[in-house]
């Protein structure tokens, strides 16, 4: 049934008109062609499903950011806290207004300043390639799959493009809330941002937020429920609460066009459609998940 369903969506999600834009403000996204769709599910019991482009890599972009929270969460635990927020934004992912009225403190850890100060707190005094490389180690441990890299041509993509950004890193290190130099802080950031997966690595790399995948268990259930949480309510920016309405579980989306999404105690889920919406988000693929959704009854109201 699963396998007719995912096989359903991908045929209805090539049919459609409408598959949003790129995002065209970093260069090497500009040229992906917007009409690509891919969908993989891993259920508790092991099984795996997918259908379409599921052996395309892509850009993960801002998904990158959960498994940033994950081992920032190891670092300071509850201490984390104390310098990023845990609500909704209600603005843009780059918006610099709230930080400034919010005097350097991110809403959450999932808009792009928020991020930032996570991607200091992981980086600490290691150097950034030795902070890459356990982020890169964390990812392939929970896909169980070593082939899985950093593009380096969409790094330095995004770092010749990033001035939103760097006004951000400024302004956190202005407050007090960034530890390393903004240099350092941004050059790791635009590089975990530049991993590349497919959507059956992704599937299987968010097993460790699902519950049931027992020998995946690679953070305590508390974090586990930490994170879920704001992915909820968090995880697609200013369009967290309709994707929450319209989906209903836990997902976390990237400009890349990718989302993983977690049923938790049922399955790990990863869409990708390079297309976005208004929000930022895939416009295909968040359509295929409130399919997804709908037909299977998965959803952490009911």
């Amino acid at each position: 049934m699963l396998e007719a369903l995912l096989n359903t969506i991908d045929r209805d999600a090539r049919q459609q008109n409408d598959w949003g834009k790129v995002a065209s403000y970093i260069p090497e996204l500009a040229c992906v062609d917007p009409a690509q769709f891919a969908i993989s599910v891993c259920t508790v019991d092991g099984q795996e499903f997918h259908a379409g482009d599921y052996r395309t890599p892509f850009s993960i972009q801002s998904v990158s950011k959960v498994f940033a929270l994950a081992l920032a969460l190891g670092r300071l635990g509850d201490g984390l806290w104390e310098r990023v927020g845990r609500e909704p934004s209600g603005r843009a992912f780059n918006s610099i207004v709230q930080l400034e009225v919010e005097e350097g403190i991110p809403r959450n850890p999932f808009i792009n300043a928020g991020a930032i100060v996570t991607t200091d707190a992981v980086l600490g005094r290691q150097a950034p390639r030795d902070t890459l490389g356990e982020m890169l180690s964390f990812i392939r441990e929970a896909a169980e799959d070593t082939n899985i890299h950093i593009n380096r041509h969409v790094a330095h993509s995004e770092q010749a493009t990033g001035d939103r950004n760097y006004s951000l890193a400024y302004f956190l290190k202005s407050c007090g809330n960034l530890t390393n130099d903004c240099d350092r802080v941004l050059g790791t950031y635009f590089h975990h941002c530049a991993i590349e997966m497919t959507s059956a690595q992704l599937a299987r790399a968010a097993r460790f937020l699902c519950g049931g995948f027992g020998h995946q268990r690679l953070i305590g259930i508390e974090r586990v429920r930490s994170i879920n949480a704001l992915m909820m309510t968090c995880g697609h920016y200013d369009g967290s609460g309709d994707f929450a309405y319209r989906v209903g579980f836990p997902g976390k989306s990237g400009v890349g066009g990718g989302i993983m999404a977690v049923v938790p105690n049922v399955a790990s889920i990863a869409v990708w459609s390079p297309g976005l919406d208004r929000y930022g988000n895939s416009l295909q693929g968040t359509s295929a998940l409130a399919r997804l959704s709908r037909e299977t009854g998965w959803s952490v109201f009911t």
